[in-house]
């Protein structure tokens, strides 16, 4: 299969941004489990979970192949769609002051209590620990297999650059657990995920319109149109909610 780099970038930052959100977030409860329970059952259960991830890319992507290109662009792209949206709303609303940001201090700090409520760790088989991290390294890398896949279903190569964005988003937040050993906090995941939620949404268009044959200008170009476009109304939508919740606060204090 032929990859033509100069045309993969979107595919390539797409999986690479959202991978690294769920890489953060999976990093934050490994690290508790290895500091409160050891670190055996913390790379066990997670090593497992990587296998079981393998597994299920190498079932699916020979299956992907034989269903036909339209019909993998309209149901994947309509999932990316939605899967995007979500991400966007819950950004755009944190961005607004409406719900709180996600702090992965807090977020270690509580799972890393809820470990020790359990009881002790260290043991050469602790069950608890390996479940914990096989359970959030499972649950995070399916959102990135699904991503990969979602962001790579044009065809034409782009299932190679998207897993590549992807491993690259794994090894720099191994790279920085392993150098730091604590959450990554300093990493802007609203930020991220903002970003991320705008540029799903706009491949989840994307692969709708090829799916129920849109002639986009430009073709894979029209990417960045419709990024640029969702950016805008986003950034827009921000000071709009800012404002209506401030509204129904005055209301409500009457």
């Amino acid at each position: 299969m032929i990859v033509n780099w100069g045309h993969a970038w979107p595919s390539i930052t797409a999986a690479f941004l959202a991978s690294l959100v769920e890489f953060v977030e999976a990093l934050t409860v490994v690290l508790a489990v290895g500091t409160v329970r050891g670190w055996r059952g913390a790379l066990i259960g997670s090593g497992g979970a990587v296998v079981a991830l393998l597994a299920i890319v190498a079932a699916l992507g020979p299956a992907l192949t034989r269903v036909p290109i339209n019909i993998v662009q309209l149901v994947v792209g309509t999932l990316l769609l939605l899967f995007g949206m979500r991400w966007l709303r819950k950004a755009i609303l944190r961005s607004a002051g409406i719900i709180p940001l996600h702090d992965e201090e807090a977020a270690y700090a509580e799972e890393t209590e809820s470990l020790r409520r359990i009881g002790e760790g260290g043991k050469a088989w602790d069950s608890v620990a390996i479940a914990t991290a096989f359970k959030i390294t499972m649950l995070e890398g399916l959102e990135v297999v699904f991503i990969v896949i979602a962001v790579g279903a044009g065809g034409g190569g782009l299932l190679i650059p998207a897993s590549a964005g992807a491993l690259g988003a794994l090894v720099l937040v191994v790279l920085l657990g392993v150098i730091v050993h604590r959450p990554l906090a300093s990493i802007p995941e609203n930020t991220l995920k903002f970003v991320v939620g705008v540029l799903l949404t706009a491949f989840g268009t994307f692969w709708v319109g090829e799916g129920i044959g849109v002639g986009w200008p430009g073709r894979d170009w029209s990417i960045l149109g419709l990024v640029v476009g969702f950016l805008l109304v986003a950034l827009a939508t921000v000071p709009w909610c800012r404002t209506s919740a401030g509204a129904r606060v005055a209301v409500s204090s009457r």
